[in-house]
């Protein structure tokens, strides 16, 4: 068609193939949109095209991705906001007759398996490297392994116990989101976390006994219902303000996950941490980057890969940190004297 539609924030850009999606950068553009800066979509990774009324005098062209087309809708499951959807076209309601135009254009062009899963991603997810801080870790991706160091200001024990990850793509079956800014349980991903109960640290900002205390009530100095800020807050056990990123090992597909503060493959995010334009876009390289490398299929019966440890860090200062954090937990009551003994020789190694 080689014709432009320029809307609220968004142009598409329309080929004969295939169409353009370019965000604006302005302050009313969403961060999600901004980041992503551009995107381009073959007509098959589409089942459909939509046009309805929009709000205050406007008009809504949205293209439908076919499940599996796209690693970053896959991987929302659900969970985006309205004006967060990168498929979405808001337009004058006056351009309602050229959008029904384009629509149509678009529905002829579509191929025969509209009604099918894509057999692989037809979109391109954002490329390696990158990284985002959570509320408990740095996750990091390099486009082979995703690495997840560990704030012992933020971490629970048993994270700091299971020390910093580093998961081969290969190792990985795939990668479960929870957006941070979701107020219900929207989305498969989101419905298998479930609720957070009052002393989840996911709504209270840590483990209530890790990192010595340091998370203490009425010591945060964050926003009221900051989620992970504010411990104290009347609005920290509310169910806006947390999410997830956990990493799914090969094997372990089926297995019940457990709280993702406590689980070693799972980064959390609180408000501020984590947000959904900084660890979406991770989540859906990660996933991408796992699809396409289709390793065999483990037998049954065989062991799921042993996660490989992080590179250890040889910072004197780093490991001194660790080693006065390690003492803490022990003054705590947190780690028996052995325990204590061993991970401090560990450190004490790396030097």
């Amino acid at each position: 068609m080689g014709d432009v539609l320029a809307g609220f924030q968004t142009v598409w850009e329309f080929d004969t193939d295939s169409v353009l999606i370019r965000f604006e950068r302005g302050i009313r553009t969403p961060k999600l949109l901004q980041a992503l800066g551009e995107r381009h979509i073959p007509y098959e990774a589409l089942s459909a095209v939509e046009l309805a009324p929009g709000k205050r005098g406007t008009v809504v062209l949205r293209a439908v991705p076919r499940p599996g087309a796209d690693p970053l809708m896959d991987v929302a499951d659900g969970q985006l906001r309205e004006g967060y959807d990168p498929y979405r076209l808001v337009l004058p309601a006056e351009r309602a007759p050229l959008a029904e135009y384009y629509a149509e254009e678009i529905r002829g062009a579509l191929g025969p398996d509209t009604d099918t899963a894509a057999e692989s991603h037809l979109v391109a997810a954002p490329a390696p490297p990158l990284s985002f801080k959570a509320y408990d870790g740095k996750a990091s991706f390099d486009g082979k392994a995703v690495s997840f160091r560990w704030f012992w200001t933020g971490a629970s024990s048993t994270k700091w116990k299971a020390g910093d990850q580093r998961f081969r793509i290969d190792e990985l079956a795939g990668v479960e989101w929870r957006s941070p800014e979701n107020k219900s349980s929207g989305g498969a991903a989101a419905k298998a976390a479930g609720p957070a109960p009052a002393d989840d640290p996911e709504a209270q900002g840590g483990d209530s006994k890790g990192a010595a205390g340091k998370a203490q009530a009425g010591k945060s100095t964050g926003s009221k219902g900051s989620g992970a800020k504010n411990s104290g807050s009347k609005g920290s056990t509310s169910k806006s303000g947390y999410g997830h990123l956990r990493l799914v090992p090969r094997g372990a597909e089926d297995h019940p996950a457990g709280r993702p503060d406590h689980d070693p493959a799972a980064v959390v995010f609180g408000m501020g941490y984590g947000l959904v334009h900084e660890s979406l876009p991770f989540a859906a390289a990660v996933l991408e980057a796992v699809r396409a490398s289709a390793p065999a299929p483990i037998a049954e019966g065989s062991p799921a890969p042993t996660r490989t440890p992080a590179p250890a860090r040889r910072d004197p200062a780093d490991i001194a940190d660790r080693i006065r954090h390690l003492g803490e937990l022990h003054t705590a009551g947190l780690l028996t004297d052995e325990e204590f003994s061993a991970k401090k020789a560990e450190l004490l190694a790396e030097l």
